[in-house]
């Protein structure tokens, strides 16, 4: 197959974005030289993920901005994330959601940390999964079993032997709250964790509703008084006590292939299992690259010279950066800033280094937004930069949400469309 010229990367990086309210943006703040060379090159708008006034989570994020209408597409986080463990939940008998490993009083009710302090070691996450991994939930031949992602992220599937099951039931975490089929992030929520509810008033829903409130009173009996949790409390950590699940989702028919939605071959690298997920719904090519660590002059350029490998034998890459979204959820202005810095010092420049610009378009935007100041998703649009060779460009610069707002692409209302107007704009 002869392939497309110019080649496509994708590059989202995670949460960059902030809100246009405030006073100063992350990516107003962060020395950029490189996203800057790039965005004065470039045609610019904003795009509101999955419509106005919506925050994104980021699995129904990540299928709109592959041109996937989450509204219509939609699978869940849950399944999404099983997947990218390489876990396939059993048609009809098993729901799979994501997790959070998390700290509750000592009541179990009231949440402390929605991420037991987001400093959860690797040995520590792993040996209290063990003791989860798989429970007898007492009814309804009932099951769990709990599989470790990274850092505080689980993946738990409920499972019966003999009921059907049914993903139409609400989260327990009460930082996101089902809207339609998709979840949403819940901007001002109590901070206690919340009983699972069926949405509907199906015998499958109620019945795993029921699995689940069991599911998270035996986690809590269990990881209470863990060793691990003992020795974190006497280290003066926060114990990870409990699970936060959200997002239910089953095993989902058949998908479009990516290549046959939109008529190219697109690769992919990501960091997180979500997007790993998806990628494999999708039937993208996925890079084998480690996982993401602190070390970001380490872990860039390995992801740079995977995707100049892999840009020659495909159309396209997506290439999804997580780094400025944790920063933005902890409320760390400074330490968004200096995530993003990394990327365009560590990423962007020994990329730029290594292509030729004259061969190769840019599409550079971000899934959702995650401003410090509210230190969680938030329905704010996101910048979009495209560059192509021989692109009269919008005279910008910088990249930021502001100056994007001025560009001559400007306001998508669902980011499904990026990928049909870039085709059409850089390949005709």
């Amino acid at each position: 197959m002869t392939l497309r010229t110019p080649r496509l990367i994708y590059l989202v990086l995670d949460g960059v974005s902030d809100s246009l309210e405030d006073e100063v943006t992350s990516l107003e703040a962060a020395d950029t030289p490189n996203l800057d060379s790039l965005a004065r090159k470039s045609k610019a708008g904003i795009v509101d993920v999955l419509g106005p006034g919506v925050a994104p989570e980021s699995d129904a994020a990540v299928f709109s901005l592959l041109g996937y209408n989450p509204y219509k597409y939609y699978v869940g986080r849950g399944v999404v994330e099983a997947y990218g463990l390489g876990i396939k939940p059993k048609p009809d008998y098993e729901v799979a959601l994501r997790g959070n490993l998390a700290t509750l009083d000592d009541d179990g009710v009231k949440i402390i940390d929605r991420r037991c302090g987001r400093d959860i070691r690797e040995d520590e996450a792993k040996e209290l999964v063990s003791s989860i991994s798989e429970l007898d939930l007492g009814l309804y031949n009932g099951y769990a079993r709990v599989y470790h992602g990274i850092a505080h992220r689980v993946v738990v599937i409920i499972g019966s032997r003999a009921n059907r099951l049914s993903s139409n039931i609400s989260n327990t975490d009460p930082g996101y709250r089902r809207v339609g089929i998709i979840s949403e992030a819940v901007k001002d929520h109590e901070p206690y964790i919340q009983p699972c509810e069926p949405l509907d008033n199906f015998m499958s829903s109620k019945i795993t509703a029921e699995l689940v409130n069991v599911f998270t009173k035996k986690v809590f009996e269990i990881l209470k008084n863990h060793p691990v949790n003992v020795k974190r409390v006497n280290e003066g950590r926060l114990p990870c006590n409990a699970i936060l699940l959200r997002d239910a989702g089953m095993r989902p028919g058949t998908l479009p292939s990516f290549r046959y939605l939109h008529g190219f071959k697109m690769a992919a690298i990501v960091e997180m299992p979500v997007e790993r997920g998806i990628a494999d719904m999708l039937g993208l090519a996925i890079a084998d690259v480690p996982p993401p660590t602190p070390d970001k002059e380490r872990d860039y350029p390995i992801r740079v010279d995977k995707t100049v490998e892999m840009i020659r034998y495909v159309d396209a890459v997506y290439i999804h950066l997580k780094g400025p979204d944790e920063p933005g959820h902890d409320g760390d202005f400074e330490g968004k800033v200096k995530a993003i810095e990394d990327i365009d010092r560590f990423f962007l420049s020994k990329l730029l280094d290594k292509i030729d610009l004259d061969k190769t378009a840019f599409i550079i935007t971000a899934d959702h937004s995650t401003p410090p100041s509210q230190r969680g998703h938030t329905a704010d649009p996101v910048p979009l930069y495209l560059y192509a060779p021989n692109l009269l460009p919008d005279g910008l610069k910088k990249f930021s949400e502001r100056e994007a707002s001025r560009g001559s692409l400007g306001r998508i209302t669902g980011g499904w469309d990026i990928i049909p107007i870039v085709k059409r704009i850089i390949w005709g």
